[in-house]
């Protein structure tokens, strides 16, 4: 695989014209990662994930649950959730931005 070169606007466009919540934009054995994207008063469907995983929130305001841990997250905020916890964007006020990395690459049953 090449380097990736890439910007925070050309994954917010990609990302409108696949009009999906998650947009995925880098995808090797060890790594995957995208934009997540939610409206204000949505609800995030996630269930836990059988990675490790990072979220870094581009835009946005909510709350976030990982386990019996709830924090209020904004822009600038750096996630990390491991494998298999409950977790979840909650109280979405501002349409919310995340830029998401799985280790090893989400759903590569590793």
């Amino acid at each position: 695989m090449d380097a990736l070169f890439t910007t925070v606007e050309l994954l917010e466009a990609a990302h409108r014209t696949a009009d999906r919540r998650y947009l995925e934009f880098l995808r090797v054995p060890e790594l995957s990662a995208g934009l997540y994207v939610l409206e204000p008063g949505s609800a995030d469907p996630q269930s836990p994930h059988s990675e490790d995983e990072v979220y870094v929130v581009l835009r946005g305001r909510c709350r976030f649950l990982a386990g019996r841990q709830e924090r209020e997250v904004g822009a600038g905020a750096v996630l990390f959730v491991p494998a298999r916890i409950e977790h979840r964007f909650l109280d979405i006020r501002e349409q919310l931005e995340a830029l998401v990395f799985f280790g090893p690459a989400e759903r590569s049953g590793s």
